[in-house]
């Protein structure tokens, strides 16, 4: 048991086609292109057709994903998604991915922990194979905020988007594995980021912003001390799209250079628990990472909910 590795064998992402541009914005929100930008980073985000579920814009990441790791959807044990934008209440979107990828009676369920769901969903899943229980896992981040965006509210209308992104998690003996995990939650905050059921999304922004700064610095310097890595040894930086001003408070409070922290929120916005699949996928396309790197994820949601993960791709 103690060879068990979990790796992540493939990855796939889905970005719906419709874009929304911060020009878009202008039409209907007191905003502009420049207050947008200069507050969030955010230059455009993609918006999911109406008709579509957090399954359906999860189905073709979940499919690309498979496909890298060499695998077909009946060797899938378990589906996992992080979504705060379900199909329905039950049964879980997870149930719902498994049929549709034709999977054959996997364990499926959904994990509610916002913004930083994915990483919860894959700590879940290294524990899961290396307890020896599954061989295959597959975690999923899919969101569809734009169903439960006020789009006359501009402190939230201009940063969230919509998209998928999502993993498989095999047992292996080599040297790929997940490291370490680190994650916490704190209730009390709960009203700084949340969405009551039937209504939409209320945020705290300034509130939003100091605890996550913290939380991810904190989480993330546990992850490294478990893992017996340095910060040095970490190749990229992958902290959840949030808003560029919390990526480069993180950067700056750890002493990181720009280069070594990864960011697409220009082109996304914040897809919540999809948005470290996203760009952990797209820094790969790019070139930032390779096998045996060292990457080091971190998040932070509504709950409040926090973390980091330490692994060697």
């Amino acid at each position: 048991m103690g060879n068990i590795k979990a790796e992540i064998k493939g990855i796939g992402i889905n970005i719906p086609e419709r874009t929304l541009t911060n020009s878009d914005l202008e039409k209907f929100l007191d905003t502009s292109d420049e207050w947008i930008i200069t507050r969030t980073g955010i230059k455009e985000r993609r918006i999911a057709e109406e008709w579509e579920k957090a399954s359906d814009i999860a189905l073709p990441a979940a499919k690309e994903a498979i496909e890298k790791a060499d695998l077909t959807p009946k060797e899938i044990d378990a589906v996992i998604v992080a979504t705060s934008t379900p199909d329905m209440t039950f049964p879980s979107t997870a149930c719902f991915l498994a049929d549709k990828l034709g999977c054959s009676k996997p364990m499926a369920y959904d994990i509610s922990a916002a913004c930083s769901g994915f990483i919860y969903g894959l700590t879940i899943a290294n524990s899961l194979i290396k307890s020896e229980q599954f061989e295959n896992v597959l975690v999923v981040g899919a969101e569809v905020f734009s169903q439960i965006i006020d789009w006359n509210d501009r402190s939230t209308a201009v940063i969230f988007g919509d998209g998928a992104g999502a993993v498989v998690v095999s047992r292996s003996r080599g040297e790929s594995d997940i490291l370490s995990a680190v994650m916490k939650s704190d209730g009390s905050h709960w009203g700084s980021l949340y969405c009551p059921v039937g209504e939409k999304l209320r945020m705290r922004g300034r509130e939003t912003f100091k605890l996550a700064i913290k939380s991810m610095e904190t989480a993330s310097k546990k992850a490294l001390q478990k893992a017996g890595i340095s910060l040095e040894d970490i190749k990229l930086v992958i902290p959840h799209q949030a808003n560029i001003r919390i990526i480069n408070a993180l950067a700056e409070r750890m002493e990181l250079p720009e280069d070594r922290v990864y960011s697409n929120i220009h082109k996304y916005g914040n897809t919540s628990a999809a948005s470290i699949p996203i760009a952990f996928y797209e820094a790969w396309k790019e070139g930032k990472i390779d096998k045996g790197d060292y990457i080091l994820l971190t998040a932070f949601g509504g709950g409040l909910t926090w973390g980091a993960i330490v692994l060697k791709f």
